[in-house]
């Protein structure tokens, strides 16, 4: 499989996907048309060249991720929700040019406070969650007598509980089993890129719904990988310094499961394909078989920031006449 580099989110109704600087976001609107959105890619802490580095460019990517995957969210939402209402429509229009474009950038100022408080309570809820939650469940058993190797082996028990926990209650919501069909249809959309296959809805169904480099593998690794490095804390002495160098290890675990994450969707090879297994197990749950409209909008985020036509012929030396040729004679 050769990788694209293509990476992608679902999103209410539709599907972000992001290129290189390029990101698009398709949304199914109310009267069953695309909407289509093009940006540019800006990081959110800048273009200093240490943000690259190993470890650190993990971190990088995954907060800004969630700045990037939350304003897409928050965009399909109004388009999937069909805008603004009438009150609002009447509003807008009785005010001056002037009015309406300060409006507007008031607006946008809230919306950027609101995305970055909501990213910040994410973050905060998930670490307070699965990171030092399970270990303050797991203490509890030193009131039998458990040391604290028993303890940290009890985290782990109770981090992973959580996490498929939590997996399986959000793939049983109706509300989201819809978006894991898009997620589905991001999935398949780039494994057929990725296999030589042209871009067409029936290939995009065809194609299997799980990645290696989907954004359930990384969090199952962080987990994973989170569980290994606590071990370091077992010679550590008092309860809240432990507890709070869980705390200082989560961008360390984040940049490190970025690496793993990324080396294996790059490669192949036999340990790649084993480390993969239980991320694309767990993808079961986070991705469902899409529709056909479904599959419309993922190759429509697509189109919008790769070339998938001259990407096939560099990487798989495909001839779009002799396609053409071939679908003539069926």
């Amino acid at each position: 499989m050769k990788s694209s580099n293509i990476g992608g989110q679902a999103v209410m109704e539709g599907i972000m996907m992001r290129h290189k600087d390029k990101y698009a976001i398709a949304v199914r609107r109310p009267d069953k048309e695309i909407e289509l959105k093009v940006e540019d890619y800006k990081c959110t802490f800048g273009k200093a060249a240490f943000l690259k580095w190993p470890i650190i460019r993990g971190v990088v990517s995954f907060v800004d991720g969630l700045v990037v995957g939350t304003k897409c969210l928050m965009y399909s939402a109004e388009i999937a929700g069909d805008e603004e209402d009438e009150k609002e429509a009447a509003k807008n229009a009785t005010l001056t040019e002037e009015e309406l474009s300060a409006k507007k950038a008031k607006e946008a100022k809230q919306f950027q406070w609101l995305l970055y408080i909501t990213v910040a309570i994410s973050i905060v809820v998930s670490v307070a969650a699965f990171m030092l939650l399970p270990y303050a469940l797991a203490s509890l058993l030193r009131k039998v007598g458990a040391s604290e190797v028993g303890v940290t082996v009890a985290e782990a028990f109770v981090k992973l509980a959580l996490f498929m926990g939590y997996m399986l209650l959000i793939s049983r919501m109706k509300d989201i089993q819809r978006t894991f069909m898009y997620h589905g249809a991001e999935h398949k959309c780039i494994n057929c890129v990725e296999h030589g296959l042209p871009l067409t809805v029936e290939n995009v169904l065809a194609s299997s719904r799980q990645h290696k480099r989907c954004g359930t593998s990384f969090l199952f690794l962080v987990m994973i990988v989170s569980i290994f490095l606590h071990f370091i804390f077992v010679l550590v002495p008092g309860y809240w310094v432990r507890l709070f160098g869980r705390l200082l290890m989560v961008p360390i675990v984040s940049g490190v499961s970025f690496e793993l994450i990324q080396w294996a969707g790059r490669t192949d090879s036999r340990l790649a394909d084993i480390l993969s297994k239980p991320g694309l197990a767990m993808q079961k749950l986070t991705t469902k078989e899409p529709t056909a409209d479904m599959a419309e909008v993922a190759i429509a985020a697509v189109e919008a920031v790769f070339d998938w036509r001259e990407y096939l012929k560099e990487e798989f030396g495909w001839k779009p006449e002799e396609n053409e040729e071939k679908n003539a004679d069926i």
